[in-house]
Formats: C-alpha cells, structure tokens, sequence
C-alpha cells in the first residue's frame, strides 16, 4: 500500500489506492455478471450502454461507443444477437442502414438483474444527504469525461 502522508498529499494518495481497488473490484463485478448472463465482459458494458442510447445505432455507432474498430463491433454485434440481446434491423428511412436493436424481453430479464444488485448498492448511501450524493454525482460524471480522454489517448499512441 502507498505511504499516507498528511493533509491533502496523504488524502491523494490514499485516493490513489483506493481508486485501484475500485476499479479492479468493479471490473471483477463486471465479469461476475457477464458470467452470470453468458457474456463477455466487453459485451455486457455494450449492452449497458445500448440501453442508455434512446434509439436503435448502427454498428458504427456501437464503434464509437466501445472504442473497438468497426470490424470488432461486428462481431459483437454477432455475439449479441446471437444470444438473443440485440437484433439487426434496416433503417425504415434509409434502407442501406441496418440498425441494432435491443429485445426488450432480453434487456427485461437483463434489468431484472441489475435492479437486484441495485438494491444493495443504493443502500450504501443511506447515510449520505443530497449535498454528498451531488459530490459523488459530479465526481463520477467527470470521472467518465477522464476515461473517455485517458482511453482515446491511450488509442492513438497504439500506432
């Protein structure tokens, strides 16, 4: 464990270490439940995020979202579909599209799930007020913001 020193300097670093342990028990937790559903960990966080999306996405789109090539999607996508999640639909609009859309009987059972867990989560900040629940709020929204740059950093230097 980092040595704690005082003040600020030894709240970062505690800040560190525990921000490793975090991330290393959520990915843990990740792949539990990807187990738990017969997913790969990288397919469970796509499907995660298609439920946040307020309509059907192109392949290119879930790219984006992942961070994988478009190829890579794909094959996701494939995976997806053939575990009953996701289906592939054309664009009513522009038929050159195919949209992926969720099957809400999947993403039922896959909530029900998620609002089992969810239980036991919210219950970690009863003792807090709004003011702290906002703090935590913020943190995490800025938090996703980093990711997003450190991973998109990360990217680019793979070349």
């Amino acid at each position: 464990m980092a040595g704690k020193g005082t003040g600020r300097s030894g709240l970062l670093a505690e800040l560190s270490v525990v921000s490793r342990r975090y991330m290393a028990s959520y990915a843990l937790f990740n792949q539990a439940v990807a187990d738990r559903i017969g997913l790969h960990p990288t397919d469970l966080q796509c499907l995660n995020l298609l439920t946040l999306e307020e309509a059907p996405v192109t392949t290119g789109r879930i790219a984006e979202l992942t961070g994988l090539t478009t190829g890579s999607a794909t094959r996701l996508v494939d995976r997806l579909e053939r575990a009953g999640y996701v289906v592939r639909r054309r664009d009513e609009v522009d038929r050159r599209r195919v949209l992926v859309m969720t099957v809400p009987e999947r993403i039922a059972e896959f909530g029900r799930l998620w609002d089992s867990l969810a239980g036991d989560w919210f219950s970690l900040f009863d003792e807090l007020d709004d003011s702290e629940l906002a703090v935590i709020v913020r943190h995490m929204e800025r938090t996703v913001e980093f990711g997003w740059e450190q991973i998109a950093r990360l990217r680019e230097r793979r070349g």
